[in-house]
């Protein structure tokens, strides 16, 4: 029952709901053990031939009042108890995602999706089962059970009573052993449900990659052996689960046994009438949901007990990256200063990035060059504050990143991943994800600079073409321009392109960097690039190897300089010039 006390803060909250769903359930307690006493009325009077017309419609016309007053009762305290329960599922999945909105790659890393996604769902279904059906059963069982017995020991006989309930001990001895062993193998059986989870969720994602290395074979069977292991786990839920039925059964026959037993006994000595035995057993039959519901009781507290301490974990968690106290919201504009000693990843033990000191004025352009694992994207990254630099510092305006609020910073600056993920929407809802307000002309203008507004208008829907999961239905080139588009919107202080030019030709990339020096003109721009020619009019050029600076000046700076940049500039130079050869040829 512990789950029911974690649950407090949130019954608190809806103390009315509750309140009243309780209330009504009392009132029909009381109502019902009315038509039991009618009952015994009418025999007693048919026996000894004293019941009249007149006696026989009041009682009627009672039981029928009953049965109507019950009816819209019954509807009110369902609308209250689940009605509550369906909020607190609302609660904690907005929650859950508000807390996976805060939490830093690092978390994402140690988490799979199918897993956090089982959370979201099944365990959330479980915990509001508990909030409305468990609360329901708790409160059921106890309050008609209470009233049945209270009602059996002042409307009939306390001994017969005492006689009746001789069994119930042992119910609630096997029921907690019961629910016990049923906590654990739920457990079990939700993390099973979760690796499942995430085995389709990955499969589905790596649908094109599955099939182009033929292993939708091998990917079933494993499939397969998962599906095994979360019936074999539920399996042994229900073996547990269908133990709890026969126990109350039992304890039910018994109860009955011993009642007619002494029952008819009391008839013999003429200390009850059949009447009175009648109401009884009557009674006894109300008690029968009020021990199942307890027996289920445990079944869905155990239950939501196992779904509420792993959606718990989740929500203490704490984000590895948050706002420090007075954090400010408003980034300035002004120069982009780099001072970082040292980098290590959480975890690891080789520096990623070390001493990296440079300075980018407001307006220039930085490109970013490098050999692949140079730690290019890792320097991009710390200034979003995806990580946070323990040695020194990275300044905006003079001021340290750390001081201003993630949401302002991340705000200031429009970032294009290596990675583009696109929504399963529309073209024109894409671009505008960052400015969800953008007039259809803002759209065209930022999706002409990046080049793909032909693109989208060769499109049968144009702008309003639905875009498959993850941009599936696109190209390569087409999905990073549109994530460029979408960037451009924004209009940000400091724009970020990492390795965003990759999938296009030389000829387009021209027009794109032409297009954004243009655009940005007075506004800072970090390129980071493999093909050097996205890099080419920077202002200033760095080149990582290894996490350090090796070279850094300008284009015509680096080429004087006979190092790596001009080396690997004119062996891509001679690259073109071959395939361009070749495809002359091929002509």
């Amino acid at each position: 029952m512990s789950v029911l006390k974690d649950l407090m803060w949130f019954f608190k909250s809806e103390k009315k709901s509750y309140f009243v769903g309780i209330f009504i359930l009392l009132l029909i307690g009381c109502l019902q053990v009315i038509l039991p006493y009618a009952v015994r009325i009418i025999a007693d009077g048919i026996k000894a031939g004293t019941l009249t017309r007149e006696v026989l419609m009041m009682w009627s016309v009672i039981a029928l009042g009953i049965g109507i007053t019950t009816y819209f009762l019954g509807y009110i305290w369902r609308v209250m108890l689940f009605g509550a329960a369906n909020r607190l599922g609302r609660l904690l999945r907005n929650r859950l995602y508000q807390q996976f909105s805060s939490m830093s790659p690092q978390f994402f890393h140690k988490k799979r999706t199918g897993d956090l996604m089982a959370h979201a769902t099944n365990d959330i279904r479980a915990i509001e089962m508990t909030a409305g059906e468990g609360v329901l059963t708790l409160a059921d069982s106890i309050i008609k059970g209470s009233v049945v017995i209270i009602a059996m020991v002042i409307l009939v006989d306390w001994k017969l009573t005492l006689v009746a309930l001789i069994p119930m001990p042992f119910m609630a001895y096997a029921t907690s052993k019961l629910g016990t062993v049923l906590h654990k193998r739920f457990h079990k059986a939700q993390a099973a449900f979760s690796d499942t989870n995430d085995k389709v969720q990955e499969n589905i994602s790596g649908v094109r990659v599955i099939k182009a290395f033929g292993q939708e074979d091998a990917e079933k069977k494993d499939f397969d052996h998962l599906l095994d292991d979360v019936v074999d786990k539920n399996i042994a839920v229900a073996r547990v689960d269908s133990m709890f039925d026969p126990v109350i059964t039992m304890v039910v026959g018994l109860s009955y046994f011993f009642t007619l037993a002494y029952g008819s006994y009391g008839i013999i000595n003429g200390t009850l009438t059949i009447g009175e035995l009648i109401q009884f057993t009557m009674y006894l039959g109300f008690l029968i949901w009020p021990l199942l519901a307890f027996g289920w009781l445990f079944n869905i507290v155990e239950r939501g007990r196992a779904s509420y301490d792993r959606v718990n974990s989740l929500l203490q968690t704490k984000p590895d990256i948050a706002d420090q106290s007075g954090a400010r919201d408003e980034v300035p504009s002004g120069d982009l200063v780099y001072q970082i000693e040292k980098y290590v990843y959480p975890k690891g033990n080789v520096p990623v990035l070390s001493h990296v000191d440079f300075k980018l004025k407001r307006g220039e352009t930085l490109g970013i060059v490098g050999k692949t694992g140079s730690g290019k994207s890792t320097l991009l990254r710390l200034l979003l504050r995806e990580f946070d630099v323990a040695e020194k510092e990275i300044l905006i305006g003079g001021k340290s990143i750390q001081s201003f609020r993630l949401e302002s910073l991340r705000k200031a600056i429009g970032y294009v991943p290596q990675d583009h993920f696109l929504f399963s929407t529309t073209v024109a809802e894409n671009i505008a994800f960052g400015k969800p307000d953008a007039t259809q002309a803002e759209i065209d203008r930022v999706a002409k600079l990046a080049c793909i507004h032909e693109d989208i208008l060769s499109f049968e829907s144009g702008y309003e073409t639905i875009v498959g999961e993850r941009g599936v239905t696109l190209s390569g080139g087409q999905k990073q321009r549109i994530s460029i588009a979408r960037a451009l919107l924004l209009n940000p202080e400091i724009l970020i392109l990492d390795d965003s030019l990759s999938a296009v030709d030389a000829k387009t990339e021209h027009s794109i960097l032409d297009a954004l020096r243009k655009e940005r003109a007075g506004k800072t721009t970090m390129i980071s690039a493999h093909r050097l020619s996205a890099v080419e009019q920077a202002t200033n050029i760095i080149v990582l190897n290894d996490g350090k600076v090796i070279e850094q000046g300008s284009h015509r700076e680096l080429m004087e300089q006979k190092g790596w940049y001009r080396m690997t500039y004119d062996q891509q130079q001679l690259e073109s010039v071959v395939m361009e050869g070749g495809g002359a040829i091929g002509n």
